[in-house]
């Protein structure tokens, strides 16, 4: 949806509650919306990986402080929060966008493609970044608001999880929250269109590395030495019937190996195998009954071929489960602002996970989905052609304005 036409439909909806004006909000963003796309493309000509984004949050931080927001750095290495605060009102939001970039070789071949090999805003981190601080402005200048509003700028969503970080060094202790929001981009959804989900809304991740440990020898003599190779291929097989057969067919489970590494001649058995798995859930105690079952499986086949099975299990992000009531409102100020055909009230849950699970654990709040755009020429996210749409920076900044003085309403 262009400005242009979110305009129109916007004035409508303001025709229809004269007691909000969101189609101000809208005037106001799209006369700044060819400088905030500027500012997005700086940001995507210059990415950063993540606990290394010093250039991006010293920008972020400059535009805060010249607009009047009172401005922390360093939280997480490279964290920003800003402060504003009006009127007597006790309530405190909170509005979350993350910064990082990843380990991409851009191919998009735009006029703002990245400066530094290896490293692209294949994600739209850039966008989230520029439709916050659109909004930062706008509500620092205009906005009409009685309580606290907390603006975080989280490092290192992809990697290795700054929401994490961020709330073990104080982030709801220093800047106390009432409910949190975030938002993401999301192609192959109509552009500008608004998806909500209540409950669990992106699965938890697991990284779990199986090495197996074989005295190794020649392939000659294959009755001599346990083969690790043997033995990895098994657990493949294995691995798979732990969803088909001990997880409820009404539940979401994934359990992927997307490595198989061992040894380097047709000649040799070798001494050592390695698998590298990816482990999703939608349910916390799904998750749990994975590892569980991932333990059993591994070591019952390691034994049967004899070798030894050592598994590391690391616990990465967790289920991201929005809140029933910050849902609600999300949705409600979703449908004033663009009306219900643009909106899904409750979008599907997706099996991608976001760290932003993490800030959940610890205050009530929700994650919504902006529609980057749909059909051929709109990459997918982690792609290296993929472009965060200019024409969201309007929309997602006029929702967080209008969400902020719902929220803290006089």
């Amino acid at each position: 949806m262009k400005v242009d036409q979110f305009e129109t439909r916007t004035q409508a909806a303001t025709q229809s509650t004269p007691k909000v004006t969101p189609h101000a909000v809208v005037r106001a963003l799209g006369a700044w919306a060819t400088e905030f796309a500027e500012l997005r493309r700086d940001l995507h000509r210059h990415p950063e990986l993540g606990l290394a984004e010093h250039r991006t949050s010293q920008r972020v931080a400059n535009c805060l402080s010249a607009w009047g927001y009172e401005v922390h750095c360093g939280l997480a290495t490279t964290g920003v929060v800003a402060t504003l605060r009006r009127g007597s009102g006790l309530k405190r939001l909170g509005l979350r966008a993350d910064m990082d970039a990843l380990p991409i070789q851009e191919t998009s071949g735009r006029p703002w493609t990245s400066v530094h090999d290896g490293v692209m805003h294949a994600c739209g981190h850039d966008g989230h970044t520029a439709m916050l601080l659109a909004a930062a402005r706008y509500l620092a200048e205009e906005g009409e608001f009685s309580g606290t509003l907390h603006l975080i700028f989280q490092p290192a969503e992809e990697y290795p999880g700054g929401a994490q970080l961020m709330v073990d060094q104080g982030l709801f202790d220093k800047f106390p929250c009432d409910a949190v929001f975030a938002m993401h981009n999301m192609p192959g959804i109509e552009q500008g269109r608004l998806v909500f989900r209540e409950g669990a809304a992106m699965a938890s991740s697991d990284d779990v590395t199986i090495t197996l440990h074989g005295p190794g020898g020649h392939a000659a003599s294959p009755h001599r030495t346990p083969d690790p190779i043997v033995a990895a291929s098994a657990i493949v097989m294995a691995l798979q019937t732990i969803v088909s057969r001990n997880i409820d067919p009404q539940q979401a489970a994934i359990v992927t190996v997307g490595a198989l590494q061992a040894g380097s001649a047709n000649n040799v058995i070798p001494d050592v195998a390695r698998l590298e798995l990816s482990v999703r859930a939608l349910d916390p105690a799904v998750r749990d009954l994975l590892e569980a079952r991932i333990h059993a499986v591994v070591q019952g086949q390691a034994e049967s071929f004899g070798v030894r099975a050592v598994v590391d299990y690391r616990r990465d992000y967790p289920v991201l489960v929005n809140s029933r009531i910050e849902t609600e409102f999300a949705r409600e100020v979703g449908a004033e602002l663009l009306g219900e055909d643009d909106i899904e009230r409750q979008g599907p849950a997706i099996t991608g996970s976001e760290d932003f699970a993490v800030m959940l654990q610890h205050c009530p709040g929700s994650y919504v989905l902006i529609g980057n755009g749909a059909g051929n020429g709109h990459c997918m996210l982690h792609n290296a052609g993929y472009d965060f749409n200019d024409d969201n920076l309007v929309v997602g900044a006029a929702f967080w304005v209008r969400l902020t003085q719902r929220f803290l309403c006089n």
